[in-house]
């Protein structure tokens, strides 16, 4: 019992499936982030030339408004184009960052919409386990974290800004245009590196959470044991279980048609495919039947295969009631199949 309890197997698909409807999910922030920042940066970019446009016909509109009496109309005026000129150069940028956001999560575990995070539960609000959770080891382990995170970036930044200020003492002899374009140089190596720096930190943090999250789903013997066990005891499990044995054991069926010496039909509703070989057989064996659409199949495969068709209603209703499939038929009906046998073996100029 020791055994099943320790927690030494790994999470099935339903425990998974199961975590993943309740919002628990491997989400690492450092990988979002990164993958955001990276995107935002690269937004930034290429949508400069859009945001210097956009400066340029705000630049202007100023410039044509100097000497003109500051009204209110005037003031609300200059106050809705400058914030229309503002969004139009934010929400492109803001767009583009919030669907890299949805992207970096999808790429991590697929899209997983669910409210049950949010939903209001009384053991949200219970305070002992809010304050067992504020100072958990998981918790602990988060600091930690977050403090070799921002102590490597801080300190990263801080090595490379003070490489950058050694130069000072030669760039404040440069003309302002060339001023310009080393601070524009510096700030590109100084992202470079950031992104860089905050990429190696994102892929660790994927690892790291992928790996406790799938060590928090382990389960025990037991846990897996009883969850297959619900599983059975499920009535839409039975069901689509039932189901695809019916659809397996039905195209078997089909398959075993053209085999069959003869189909006894009753014209409307019933059939039933009979083979018999005396060589491995002692009695004729039923190898389908069916009633409605499914007997109206049956005949279309005998006749496809030529396969001698007989009307006897009763005793097609007799064999389909009394007879299941691949089993031999009953002594009690043996005289009246081996008269049809004997016709269909008459008329094909065979022996019984």
């Amino acid at each position: 019992m020791a055994d099943d309890a320790e927690k030494t197997e790994e999470p099935t698909q339903k425990k998974i499936d199961d975590a993943k409807k309740e919002g628990n999910v491997p989400r690492s922030q450092d990988a979002s982030g990164f993958l955001t920042l990276a995107v935002a940066v690269g937004a930034t970019f290429g949508l400069m030339g859009f945001i210097h446009d956009r400066l340029d016909k705000l630049y202007i509109y100023y410039h044509s408004m100097m000497g003109t009496e500051l009204t209110k109309t005037v003031v609300f005026d200059i106050g809705f184009n400058s914030l229309k000129e503002l969004l139009f150069m934010i929400i492109p940028l803001a767009s583009i960052v919030a669907l890299s956001g949805i992207i970096a999560g999808a790429l991590q575990f697929g899209f997983n919409f669910t409210l049950k995070p949010i939903e209001p539960k009384l053991s949200k609000m219970d305070p002992i386990k809010g304050f067992g959770k504020l100072f958990s080891m998981k918790k602990l382990v988060e600091g930690i974290k977050i403090t070799a995170k921002v102590a490597v970036i801080f300190g990263t930044a801080f090595y490379f800004l003070l490489e950058f200020t050694k130069e000072l003492s030669t760039v404040i002899n440069f003309s302002l245009i060339m001023q310009l374009e080393w601070l524009r140089d510096k700030v590109i190596i100084l992202v470079a590196v950031m992104l860089a720096l905050l990429f190696i930190l994102g892929i660790i943090d994927l690892l790291i959470v992928r790996y406790q999250y799938f060590k928090d789903l382990m389960m025990s013997k037991q846990e897996i044991k009883d969850e297959y066990k619900n599983m059975e005891g499920d009535p839409q499990v039975k069901a689509r279980i039932k189901r695809v044995q019916m659809e397996m054991a039905q195209k078997r069926m089909m398959q075993d048609i053209p085999s069959a010496d003869v189909i006894i039909t009753n014209p409307t509703h019933y059939s039933v495919a009979i083979r018999y070989d005396k060589t491995k057989e002692n009695a004729p064996r039923i190898v389908a039947k069916g009633v409605d659409h499914l007997a109206l199949k049956i005949r279309e495969i005998g006749r496809e295969n030529l396969i001698q068709i007989v009307e006897n209603p009763p005793l097609a209703r007799e064999l389909y009631k009394s007879c299941d499939i691949d089993t031999t038929i009953p002594d009690t009906l043996y005289k009246a199949v081996a008269e049809v046998l004997a016709f269909v073996y008459q008329a094909k100029n065979k022996k019984l």
